[in-house]
């Protein structure tokens, strides 16, 4: 790998100037206004690979957004790795809580990131994570030191839910035949604490409507006579979790698979501090659950959380109304093994029955996914394990996330393939939210770390 490590150093900057380049294009899936953006971006992404060395490069159409597919199989004895990562970005709202403009790429210096962070949207979710792999690709390539085939799979629509991604991979299912999949669409513990994703919880995500009157009403004349939705939309909402943070849906917890003492003593030696944790999103305390802990709280427990809420009157000053309509959008992470259509039904039985008279209400799902464990005695396991610890000098500690990757399961099902996931970003790294970043130090160790999964993963493979 000393050729490979050689060719990186040398073109640090070059690296760096090309991600800032990718990062201007607001490739924002959720929203057709950006619709032409997201094809930019996919045309950007295919260049890149093929300047990177691939043979063969496809912009794959889909129903949505678009695939980019390419390969690089040059000696079938070799075992082959298939990456897979995402172009397409969340929406930057709210633009005014962003320090800098969340399309124009700029470099700062944190507490956290003293050598520098790139803030702009996309920058570690997941146009940073997955600019890696295709610059330690073409770092392998130039350098002659592939010690695998490969093949990428760069989708646009995860951050609306990979709709068009499950039937992609039906029908292509010959075309993405592999070994092991490589994601890093993931973080670490801290920079000096490398850290290996083992599992992610599911999701099942719904939209709630709550109708009272036929009209907005006068609030002096209708007030305390009718039911007012937005305060019926609250109080249903309050009831789905009792005193202890317990969630109150009939069934809810049925299928959780409860960690053994000996499990959840492994996840405690990860280090976690208190105030820290406070600290960095500006709280006085923490809250969760009755029984477990923060970290548990965040990876081996489901949760049920209100993403959006409105209804009625919002501008400047008063309007005395009832409002007809109120509304919320709620999510719940899923943990092994919960099935996402099972909860989301348990959800819409539980929700329909507990509306008052004079309401009516309507669930509507949205997407979902399954939650996902990878083993940590898999030789791909092993071999990420060995590549965090060529390039950080100290082992990597297996952790849970509490994020949710739904393509994991549906990799696993259609491909019969686990998936490694080797993030490289920091829950400080404000994803999703304004002034998202990613630090260079955790870029370039990324580009660095890779490499050595192949080599690692290479010789294990043969040794089976």
């Amino acid at each position: 790998m000393e050729n490979t490590q050689s060719y990186i150093q040398a073109n640090k900057q070059r690296f760096l100037d090309e991600l800032i380049e990718l990062l201007k294009i607001p490739s924002v899936s959720a929203d057709p206004a950006f619709t032409a953006d997201v094809a930019k971006t996919a045309e950007s992404v295919a260049q890149s690979l093929r300047d990177a060395g691939a043979d063969n490069v496809e912009i794959c159409k889909t129903e949505g957004h678009p695939i980019v597919y390419a390969d690089k199989i040059f000696d079938s004895s070799l075992p082959t790795v298939l990456v897979y990562g995402h172009y397409d970005v969340q929406p930057a709202d709210p633009i005014d809580l962003w320090t800098s403009p969340p399309f124009e790429p700029v470099i700062k210096k944190t507490e956290i990131h003293p050598e520098g962070a790139i803030f702009a949207r996309g920058a570690c979710d997941d146009k940073g994570q997955m600019f890696m792999h295709v610059k330690a690709f073409e770092a392998m390539i130039k350098s002659d030191e592939l010690t695998c085939n490969v093949k990428f799979m760069i989708e646009g629509e995860e951050e609306v839910g990979s709709s068009n991604l499950g039937v992609f991979v039906k029908n292509n299912k010959k075309k993405l035949e592999a070994d092991i999949i490589l994601v890093s669409d993931t973080g670490m513990l801290a920079n000096d604490v490398p850290s290996i994703t083992t599992g992610l919880r599911g999701l099942s995500y719904v939209e709630v409507e709550v109708t009272g009157p036929n009209r907005d009403l006068h609030s002096g004349l209708y007030g305390g006579c009718v039911a007012n939705p937005i305060n019926i939309l609250a109080k249903m909402i309050a009831s789905l979790h009792d005193e202890n943070n317990h969630i109150t849906i009939p069934g809810f917890y049925d299928k959780v698979v409860e960690l053994s003492d000996a499990e959840r003593a492994q996840m405690a030696k990860a280090p976690f501090s208190k105030a820290d944790y406070c600290k960095s999103i500006d709280i006085n305390d923490v809250y969760g659950e009755e029984g477990y802990s923060t970290m548990e709280r965040g990876s081996i427990r489901p949760t049920l959380d209100v993403n959006g809420i409105w209804g009625g009157y919002q501008g400047d000053g008063a309007k005395t109304v009832i409002a007809s309509k109120a509304y919320a959008k709620i999510s719940m992470r899923l943990v092994p093994d919960q099935d996402p259509d099972e909860i989301t039904k348990l959800f819409m039985d539980h929700f329909l029955a507990i509306a008052p008279a004079g309401t009516e209400v309507v669930v509507t799902p949205h997407h979902g996914g399954e939650p996902a464990v990878t083993p940590i005695d898999s030789i791909g396991y092993e071999a990420a394990s060995d590549a965090y610890e060529a390039t950080f000098g100290t082992k990597s500690i297996p952790v849970r996330s509490g994020g949710s990757i739904p393509i994991v399961a549906m990799f696993e099902k259609e491909l019969g393939l686990k998936t490694i996931l080797m993030g490289f970003g920091l829950d400080s790294d404000a994803i999703h939210s304004p002034d998202e970043h990613y630090g260079l130090f955790n870029y370039y160790r990324g580009i660095e770390t890779i490499p050595h999964f192949f080599v690692a993963f290479s010789k294990r493979f043969n040794k089976n």
